[in-house]
Order: C-alpha cells, then structure tokens, then sequence
C-alpha cells in the first residue's frame, strides 16, 4: 500500500493561487494514477483532477478547467495541483488519492490509497 501526506493548504483570498502537494511513501509511486477530489463540508466528496501514471493523459472537472493544473514528478514521488484564480466555492478539504489498477477515473471508488486531506479555505 501506497501512504499519501498532503500538504500546502490554507486561507487565501479569492482571486488568489495555491499549490498542494501530495508526497507518496511505501510503494511504487510511477506506475499508479494520481488523483485530486475535494470535499465541502455537508457535501458529498468530488473530482478535482487525475494524471495517469504515464504524464501523458489528464482529467478536470469542468469547474476547475483552466484555473488548476495537475503535475506529477516521479524522482520525488509527489503530485501537486496548482490551483489559480481560486473562488469562494473551491473551499474545501482537499485529498490525494492512487490507483494502482486500470487508467484516471473520476469515481473516488477507483482509488486505493488516500492522504488525510489538507484545507483550502478562500475568502471572498
């Protein structure tokens, strides 16, 4: 099993821009697909972002299209999103998650590991 530590949240104003991190430990990081889904409170948890294992195929939810960028660097087993241009509503936990098997997938259930998540909090 793969462990997930996010990392890079906060409270920033909207309008504003904020990287997260989510470092891998524990199992092969380059060959599982990366993950981003958020979750607000009393809301149910959603697709952010995905990354095959490859780098060369990506996945964003219409919402956050243009405005957040997935990455990958495999020699430091981490994936980050970088997140511009943030709003009020992209408040939220926000969580790493891999998925050793198959392709991307927006359904959280396709994924076998997650971190703890990290806040994101934007202020308006």
């Amino acid at each position: 099993q793969v462990q997930l530590v996010e990392s890079g949240g906060g409270l920033v104003q909207a309008g504003g821009s904020l990287r997260l991190s989510c470092a891998a430990s524990g199992r092969t990081f380059s060959n599982r697909n990366m993950g981003w889904f958020r979750q607000a409170p009393g809301k149910e948890r959603e697709f952010v972002a995905a990354m095959a294992w490859t780098g060369t195929s990506t996945d964003y939810a219409d919402s956050v299209k243009g405005r957040f960028t997935i990455s990958r660097d495999n020699a430091k087993s981490t994936t980050y999103l970088q997140m511009n241009s943030l709003k009020p509503e992209d408040t939220a936990v926000y969580f790493c998650a891999a998925r050793r098997t198959g392709w991307i997938s927006r359904d959280f259930h396709d994924y076998d590991a997650w971190g703890q998540g990290t806040q994101v909090t934007v202020s308006s």
